[in-house]
């Protein structure tokens, strides 16, 4: 059950921080890429934010084996840093190149910005899971 809750606190996280954050700096004129994708990816043709979610659902996985046994600011520092860094080396270093998109510096710290704010969103979903289940169950 543990990592269902992480897998689905990544996916949702990756809606609601990741690509709420890309529709602020968007709205603002800070970056030229719009917030929720539409457009079908290969091979299966499913809407690119979907499949963005899925694969923020895989790193919440990564992420709760990370912070799995820690608390206080140790927890939040590794929700930023694991978020930030992962998911940021891994479409730089293989995605982008095998998508032939170019890496620059812009990119890498808005990967790293982005990413870092999905950590902290899923770190929050992933603590609201436990607190709610510990709320709700009943006293033995």
């Amino acid at each position: 059950m543990r990592l269902l809750a992480a897998f689905v606190a990544g996916f949702l996280a990756t809606l609601i921080f990741h690509q709420g954050a890309i529709a602020l700096l968007h709205a603002a004129g800070a970056i030229p890429v719009a917030p929720y994708p539409g457009a079908p990816t290969w091979p299966f043709g499913v809407p690119q934010v979907i499949s963005l979610a899925f694969w923020g659902g895989v790193w919440g996985l990564v992420l709760w084996a990370v912070i799995r046994n820690t608390r206080g600011l140790k927890y939040w520092g590794l929700c930023l840093l694991t978020g930030a860094v992962g998911p940021t080396a891994v479409a730089m270093l293989v995605v982008f190149p095998l998508k032939g998109i170019s890496v620059d510096a812009t990119k890498v710290v808005a990967g790293l910005i982005l990413n870092g704010i999905w950590g902290l969103g899923t770190g929050v979903l992933i603590l609201s899971y436990f607190l709610a289940r510990a709320w709700l169950r009943p006293n033995a």
